[in-house]
């Protein structure tokens, strides 16, 4: 029994590493992504942005809706694969990934967010 626990961690081992390796590969890519995705929203969008300064309201909800859009990606992905339909693993691997990454974003900011509102509000007037 000692022996089969040492060949599973050895394997586990060998397998963390190539998982890394692997995390790395996908990270690279989607900063890639974003990349060229910044570049050609820069592009289409440089002209409106520099008519008129959004609000931060407006920001916040655009940056909500890019983020719920995201998570609502990812799930279509992920079922229509579960359903058998021939979609690329890697593409539903890198939806999902993309779509976690942007909920953690976005529960650092509402942290941030309250507490800086904390903070004003403990202030003497």
């Amino acid at each position: 029994m000692g022996m089969s626990i040492d060949g599973i961690g050895g394997a586990g081992g060998g397998g963390g590493a190539m998982s890394v390796d692997r995390v790395m590969a996908l990270r690279a890519q989607i900063l890639e992504r974003n990349q060229a995705l910044a570049r050609a929203g820069a592009t289409d969008g440089a002209a409106a942005t520099q008519a008129k300064p959004a609000s931060f309201a407006a920001t916040m909800e655009d940056a909500l809706k890019s983020v719920n859009q995201g998570q609502v990606e990812a799930g279509r992905l992920s079922e229509a694969y579960d359903r058998g339909e021939t979609i690329d693993i890697a593409k539903v691997m890198m939806a999902r990934q993309q779509a976690s990454v942007g909920f953690e974003a976005t529960l650092q900011v509402r942290n941030k967010l309250l507490s800086a509102y904390k903070d004003i509000m403990s202030m003497p007037v």
